[in-house]
């Protein structure tokens, strides 16, 4: 049977006291963030490839992301919350988090956990660090002011959905929303959250970052409908990136991004990567660069790589349209020729405020 850890249900069989939080097995975890700088200068022209994938199905025609009205649900207003103190689970299973407020939640060696309507932060380290689990899903959670949202190392079955997300601090190379590391296999996703950096008050670098990782031929890794506003001022980090460090069997789609960071979407190294029907807008900043971009920098030879259907309106810092770039010798992704410079995106792409952060008091 499930162990729920909800605080306002005092029949459960483990409570959370405010102050007074039992720890059953501590651990004190560094996270040790490999990460490959991702500076793009000129735009490249490449050769056409027309190799096969099988990670092209979307279920839209139209270019860029298609708004759903699931997104419009703020799945997280009007919770109360209990203070607890810092959670560390070592060689846990079978257990809910629910409801708490807490600074951080690290988990090591676990299956079948999940975290659900919790409020994270702040913190100087990371929200919530995950290393070597099974089947870890995190719901409908608040996380503010740590250095990194989720980080998620050597592990399986990890899903990120309908979280919101505020001001992650970094720096580099922290500063992700969600870092996944060495995560495999199937059932990884990263959906339907809100993510928002304020300039001046976050250090973000990638907002969404896969460095390693690796799906399943029938069962990718999923970065879908999420909402992301704000990046910078990181002269290397941007808004999601696919294939770093190598890695297979992942696609991004439907997500809309404004003012991203340095980049919008990237691919840069791996094979079976999708890059698809996203809307990606950045107006000049002095760490702008490009909107899309395909770079093998991991090493072993890269291919099997979709880019199209996004659409895309980014300027660079010297106020210059700059939508797409390919590396030097890097073949151009299947449908590379289908992205689509939109001059009609704008700020407006998005709602002014994403994280719905009032109602949570101080952030």
């Amino acid at each position: 049977m499930r162990k729920d850890f909800d605080v306002r249900q005092e029949n459960k069989r483990l409570v959370f006291l405010v102050g007074s939080f039992k720890i059953f097995a501590f651990l004190s975890l560094i996270s040790v963030f490999d990460s490959c700088r991702k500076e793009a200068a000129n735009k490249f022209k490449g050769s056409n490839d027309t190799t096969y994938t099988a990670l092209t199905d979307t279920g839209s025609n139209t270019p860029g992301a298609t708004m759903v009205s699931s997104m419009f649900i703020d799945t997280v207003l009007n919770l109360s919350f209990t203070a607890s103190a810092p959670i560390m689970l070592s060689n846990a299973h079978d257990i809910v988090i629910r409801g708490i407020s807490t600074s951080r939640i690290t988990l090591f060696n676990c299956s079948n956990i999940t975290i659900k309507k919790c409020k994270i932060g702040p913190n100087s380290q990371s929200g919530i660090n995950i290393s070597y689990c099974t089947n870890i899903n995190i719901d409908s959670c608040y996380i503010s002011n740590v250095s990194t949202g989720v980080y998620a190392g050597d592990s399986q079955m990890i899903s990120v959905t309908n979280c919101q997300a505020k001001n992650m601090l970094g720096p580099f190379p922290e500063g992700q929303f969600v870092q996944f590391k060495k995560v495999s296999g199937g059932g990884n996703k990263v959906s339907f959250n809100k993510f928002e950096n304020i300039l001046g008050q976050s250090y973000t670098e990638d907002a969404v970052s896969m460095y390693a990782c690796n799906g399943l031929p029938g069962d990718p890794i999923v970065i879908e409908s999420n909402w992301l506003r704000g990046g910078g001022p990181s002269k290397s980090g941007g808004g999601i990136m696919l294939g770093d460090g190598g890695g297979s069997n992942m696609i991004a789609k439907n997500n809309f991004l404004v003012d991203p960071g340095q980049y919008g979407m990237a691919v840069s190294g791996g094979t079976y990567i999708s890059i698809i029907n996203n809307t990606i807008y950045a107006k000049a900043q002095s760490f702008t660069n490009v909107g899309l971009y395909y770079r093998n920098y991991s090493g072993p030879p890269s291919f099997n790589i979709v880019i199209t259907k996004n659409a895309v309106n980014f300027s660079n810092s010297n106020n210059q349209v700059n939508n797409t770039l390919l590396g030097p010798g890097d073949p151009a992704p299947k449908g590379w020729n289908g992205n689509f410079y939109n001059a009609g995106l704008d700020e407006t792409l998005l709602p002014a405020n994403i994280v719905a952060g009032s109602i949570f008091g101080s952030q």
